[in-house]
């Protein structure tokens, strides 16, 4: 299976699920146990990744459960689709990819996910292994946003 420029501009991340909506409905739960049962059913609002496109080549280093990352430069902005084995993993996804997708650049150079993590008390309640993970994540969308 190949991915076409549709499929990335077809995610819901970044359009109906955006950082504002997410934010939202995270911070409704006044406690982690109600934010961390948000975020095992938000992997199920993220589109899964045909078993062809789970390559070596797109999966992230760093990652303690075997996650995919692919990338496309669509008008200018940049898209991402992803993948996990890990529940929690692909809720964390699609955290980052709601607040990445679509933006140019410029816009995902100045995108502060540590400080949003921090405010949704993620840096608190995650494992080292995970924080290194969603980091590795993080790092290389800058990176490939970036070149």
């Amino acid at each position: 299976m190949t991915l076409d420029r549709q499929r990335f501009l077809d995610s819901p991340l970044g359009q109906q699920l955006t950082q504002t909506s997410l934010n939202d409905e995270l911070q409704a739960q006044g406690h982690w146990q109600g934010r961390y049962r948000i975020l095992m059913k938000l992997g199920e609002r993220m589109p899964k990744l045909d078993a062809s496109l789970q390559t070596p080549a797109a999966l992230v280093s760093g990652c303690e459960s075997e996650t995919w990352l692919h990338h496309a430069e669509i008008d200018g902005k940049h898209y991402w689709l992803a993948d996990s084995q890990a529940r929690i993993v692909r809720g964390l996804l699609v955290l980052v990819l709601a607040a990445s997708n679509g933006k140019t650049a410029s816009e995902l150079a100045s995108l502060d996910l540590d400080r949003w993590f921090a405010e949704l008390g993620l840096t608190d309640h995650l494992s080292p292994s995970r924080s290194n993970g969603l980091n590795a994540v993080v790092e290389q969308i800058k990176a490939v946003s970036s070149n």
